[in-house]
């Protein structure tokens, strides 16, 4: 006789990778230190378990603002993680989120099951909690193929923006040299960029103009079918 299948006793939690960006540094992800086991005292993403009347969106939402306080403007879900053991008190399935927000924007403080946050370069992370390196990983990939067909990388910067902060941005997430000329050419062929009349002084040269990004023409190409691409 076989014996009666087990219930399934499974958990359902969100994680974020919040990539965030500094004038003419690294690109950035947001960190908190757990203050709760295991891996109390350690650094992982912000997260944590889905309430039973929540929905996912809501659940990421609320605990990035409990443990960091931010509150991103780009935010869609990344990948579903749910390798038996990736937990060592459950069985636990994480729906990971990739977001994007401008760090100049927000005072990170933390709270809930965190004891700080705090902004790490891509290229100096310290060790993190659970599977999260994995999902950081897959975060990044995501991005640098994301935003050279999407212009989700003026969620990055400073509503009013130099041509070399955009340039430099790009730059760092796909991680290697571009072609400056092609690069401004394609861009500006779009339209999708206002020019201010503000200029920044940057070293020794000439003061740049200023732009913001136009996202109703974004939106209005998208909807005709428009392809934003840059390579």
């Amino acid at each position: 006789m076989e014996s009666p299948k087990k219930l399934q006793d499974i958990k359902v939690a969100v994680d974020a990778v919040i990539f965030g960006y500094f004038d003419k540094k690294d690109l950035q992800i947001l960190l908190i230190k757990r203050n709760i086991e295991p891996f109390k005292g350690g650094w992982a993403l912000p997260g944590g378990l889905v309430l039973d009347d929540e929905n996912l969106d809501d659940a990421v939402k609320r605990e990035l603002y409990e443990e960091a306080g931010i509150r991103p403007d780009f935010l869609e879900q990344l990948y579903t993680f749910g390798n038996v053991g990736r937990d060592p008190r459950n069985r636990v399935v994480s729906i990971a989120y990739l977001g994007l927000v401008n760090p100049s924007y927000y005072e990170l403080f933390a709270d809930s099951d965190a004891d700080d946050a705090q902004w790490f370069s891509i290229n100096t992370l310290p060790s993190v909690a659970f599977d999260h390196k994995n999902i950081i990983d897959i975060a990044l990939k995501r991005l640098r193929t994301k935003i050279q067909y999407q212009p989700i990388g003026f969620n990055l910067l400073n509503e009013e923006f130099p041509f070399s902060d955009l340039e430099n941005l790009y730059k760092t997430i796909v991680g290697q040299e571009i072609d400056r000329r092609n690069f401004r050419k394609k861009i500006m062929s779009y339209g999708l960029l206002n020019e201010t009349n503000n200029v920044k002084k940057e070293g020794s040269g000439r003061p740049g103009k200023l732009f913001t990004f136009n996202q109703e023409k974004y939106k209005e190409l998208e909807e005709q079918g428009f392809y934003f691409e840059i390579k």
